[in-house]
């Protein structure tokens, strides 16, 4: 089955280029070139990824990001001239599957579509209600329950009590959470994944008064269906 991306970029030359490009590896191809059109694109559900570009007329490629994310989770690689730690982390925190930094060799651009293609939810053969306690996710609709009380998590945040409930009962390292949640390229501390788990726990097992995500001293982070 031939995949569809959507490729949000106002520079036609290089627009053109990438097309032409993918077209060669068998992807079929939509452009837009202002992030206006490109949100109204990336919302109607005909794509499999797209190819996002930071520096966009109409809606920067964050806006568009920021907005996609309310309503899709469709996978997203953004494609920006800036390289700095700062506006990586940002990407990724919006809900930013990848980020590649032009000029980028083609062979890296394709390595990461397929990478980022590879992490989309198998329907058929995913569950896509997972829980643990009174705690309810829906993977779908991308919302999470505890007693039937809605939780609003960020998307780091739902990937990655989403990654714990896959697991549960088994303990994960933070290499391995870093890995599976924020990607192998990650740059950045093991602490990252310290910094969240106590965000999570603020929002469900502190507001609750739940014991749901135990430290395993030494180790690492497991969900376990334990009371207190």
């Amino acid at each position: 089955m031939e995949e569809h991306i959507l490729l949000v970029e106002d520079e036609e030359k290089l627009a053109r280029m990438v097309e032409l490009e993918l077209n060669y590896e068998g992807y079929q191809v939509e452009k837009a070139f202002d992030g206006r059109t490109g949100l109204e694109l990336a919302l109607s559900g005909r794509f499999d990824l797209v190819l996002l570009d930071i520096m966009l007329p109409a809606l920067s490629g964050m806006e568009v990001l920021r907005r996609l994310r309310r309503e899709s989770q469709i996978p997203v690689i953004m494609l920006t001239a800036r390289d700095t730690v700062v506006d990586k982390v940002s990407g990724l925190d919006m809900g930013a599957d990848d980020y590649v930094t032009k000029p980028f060799a083609t062979e890296e651009l394709l390595a990461r579509i397929r990478a980022a293609l590879r992490k989309r939810p198998d329907r058929a053969l995913s569950d896509a209600r997972l829980s643990a306690g009174p705690l309810v996710m829906d993977v779908d609709r991308h919302q999470v329950a505890v007693n039937g009380q809605s939780v609003a998590l960020t998307r780091k945040e739902f990937d990655l009590l989403h990654c714990l409930l896959e697991h549960k009962e088994k303990v994960l390292s933070r290499e391995t959470l870093l890995e599976q949640v924020w990607g192998f390229d990650f740059v950045g501390e093991t602490n990252t994944v310290d910094v969240y788990i106590r965000f999570l726990r603020s929002k469900l097992d502190e507001r609750f008064h739940i014991k749901l995500i135990h430290t395993i001293r030494g180790v690492g982070y497991v969900i376990r269906e334990e009371l207190s």
